[in-house]
């Protein structure tokens, strides 16, 4: 199994030689094309009448699903798992290798950047790019945009009707977790000790599943449509993406997160009695970060390409339009129940929380980084200096404050494949 990310071409090159290797099991089509003219390239494994659909590199600036992709395509095809699920005359699995591959074309330095035994923050931020929200496949549709993108994929899901749906993702830092659109009981306890004999730290509590159930640690269940306990912030639709598309089928939809650095206070259950202040502090972090960030990009507005003419422009112009206070407005019911009951917010809840108040300041450091790096203005060098000495030191601290330690690739990758393996089982199981 590999231990460096793959890039897209090497994903690509991957499937083709799978294919070669394994000509009757395996085969590639074309499934649609991005906005700018990418192909958008479909594996599928086997020839079972039930289908698994696996959506890699839904966002670009999370390198780890094409290679889990590749990885779960060989094990597939070879016949390395043995289950219901990955019996191949009982399931096809059908692989999105890149969702985004214009994204991933902008963060195409990523998986150089972070190839090294143990790389650190600074090379993986300054070389990430992750979208706008409505340029975001999966939840382009909640933002009532009609992305091509978005179009295949749902155009696969009505076509396919699979009963699982995983999409593979990645987190900067933190620990493991699953998003379910339905309950898979039986996923549970198999994605728990995958995570405990690879070392990769379960995560309780997070922002993305904020106000989700859990009815087990590192398990989040999608809240009924009407229930009031939905995400932290532009949820009210999510009905509408790509997640939720399967289950107009009878399917369940898995969003399956590793940690590209783990925390082991992800998993730490004590109760934290100073955490309302702690989670304001944090309310503070993002802002104050933001902000600074805003006002480098406020000088630098004159001379840079005009956001509609420039991705990561559109990205800085989005934040800085309100995404930092959305973010910390997000939590401030955690602040509320902290201060009614000192002990009822744990550190693990908190400190995924301080990854996310510490990543949206770096995230829009690193992309103006990049494009003060290549103006040609005299006042390019002097903005990037600042800006740099405040996002080495962001990183340094980001790391210090939640002793971030990197987890191989072979470990990330070997935990979201048994993860997905799992899922497909318990699916299988559950549909019958």
């Amino acid at each position: 199994m590999s231990n460096h990310y793959l890039t897209a071409a090497e994903v690509d090159e991957s499937a083709r030689r799978l294919v070669s290797r394994f000509p009757e099991a395996c085969r590639l089509r074309r499934i649609g094309t991005s906005r700018g003219g990418r192909p958008i390239v479909m594996l599928s494994v086997g020839h079972g009448p039930r289908h698994v659909l696996v959506v890699a590199r839904p966002h670009p600036d999370e390198p780890v699903g094409g290679t889990t992709a590749i990885a779960l395509a060989e094990q597939v095809a070879r016949g390395a798992r043995r289950s219901a699920a990955t019996d191949p005359a009982v399931v096809t699995w059908d692989i999105v290798l890149c969702l985004d591959p214009d994204g991933a074309a902008l963060s195409r330095r990523l998986e150089e950047a972070t190839a090294g035994a143990a790389p650190g923050l600074e090379s993986y931020y300054r070389t990430a790019y992750r979208p706008v929200a409505a340029e975001q496949p999966e939840w382009a549709p909640i933002e009532s945009r009609q992305l091509p993108e978005s179009q295949a994929l749902f155009q696969v899901i009505d076509e396919l009707r699979p009963f699982l749906q995983c999409s593979l993702h990645g987190v900067e830092a933190g620990g493991s977790w699953v998003q379910l659109t339905r309950a898979l009981p039986g996923l549970a306890a198999p994605f728990q000790a995958s995570a405990a004999q690879l070392g990769i730290p379960v995560q309780h509590g997070t922002f993305d599943a904020l106000y989700w159930e859990n009815p087990s640690p590192g398990i989040h269940v999608l809240p009924p449509p009407d229930s009031t306990a939905r995400l932290a912030a532009g949820s009210e639709n999510i009905g509408a993406s790509t997640w939720c598309a399967p289950g107009r089928h009878g399917g369940v939809t898995a969003i399956v997160e590793v940690p590209m650095w783990a925390t082991d206070l992800a998993d730490d259950l004590s109760p934290r009695p100073d955490a309302a202040s702690l989670l304001r502090g944090l309310s503070c972090l993002v802002r104050d970060g933001g902000r600074q960030v805003t006002a480098v990009l406020d000088k630098a507005r004159g001379f840079l390409p005009p956001a509609q003419d420039s991705p990561p422009g559109r990205v800085l112009a989005w934040m800085a339009g309100g995404l930092y206070d959305l973010v910390a407005e997000s939590w401030e019911p955690l602040v509320r129940q902290a201060a009614d009951d000192p002990r009822r917010i744990t550190t693990a809840q908190v400190s995924a929380l301080e990854v996310v108040a510490r990543r949206q300041p770096l995230r829009a450091a690193g992309l103006l980084l990049r494009l003060l790096g290549t103006a040609d203005d005299a006042a390019a060098p002097g903005l990037y200096r600042d800006l740099d000495e405040l996002f080495t030191t962001w990183c340094a601290d980001f790391e210090k404050a939640l002793r971030l330690r990197w987890v191989p690739v072979r470990r990330q990758v070997e935990h979201q494949a048994r993860t997905v393996v799992a899922a497909a089982d318990a699916a299988l199981a559950d549909s019958g």
